[in-house]
């Protein structure tokens, strides 16, 4: 087993994604090469750093990589808000999520600093 198959934060980035995945089929067709791929991809980096980066020599590395998860939640975050601003997403879909949001990050950070002690 790879060290980050262990971790909460990465079980829930992957959560995450996948909810993203199942949001996004509401969003029009015509958004497959703006908003569709770049929430997959942005949605996809929180996990996908959170492996590589449990993969690194050391935890200093391993907090970049953490810092890039986070950048990648905050770029959801920021796709989520349009998505709804153009109706392809309710109000309350956006809710759900940006707690989901505000939850990962909580937990990213809190791991983050565990490494620093």
């Amino acid at each position: 087993m790879f060290r980050f198959e262990k971790l909460e934060i990465w079980k829930l980035a992957v959560e995450y994604a996948d909810g993203l995945y199942t949001l996004s089929e509401k969003i029009p067709p015509n958004e497959k090469y703006n908003l569709i791929d770049q929430l997959k991809r942005a949605a996809l980096s929180i996990s996908n750093n959170i492996a590589e980066g449990s993969g690194t020599a050391t935890d200093k590395n391993f907090s970049s990589f953490l810092d890039i998860s986070n950048a990648s939640v905050y770029e959801t975050v920021n796709l989520l808000f349009f998505a709804e601003k153009r109706r392809y997403i309710s109000e309350n879909e956006r809710k759900t999520f940006y707690e989901k949001a505000e939850l990962l990050v909580k937990k990213i950070n809190a791991f983050k600093n565990s490494l620093k002690k």
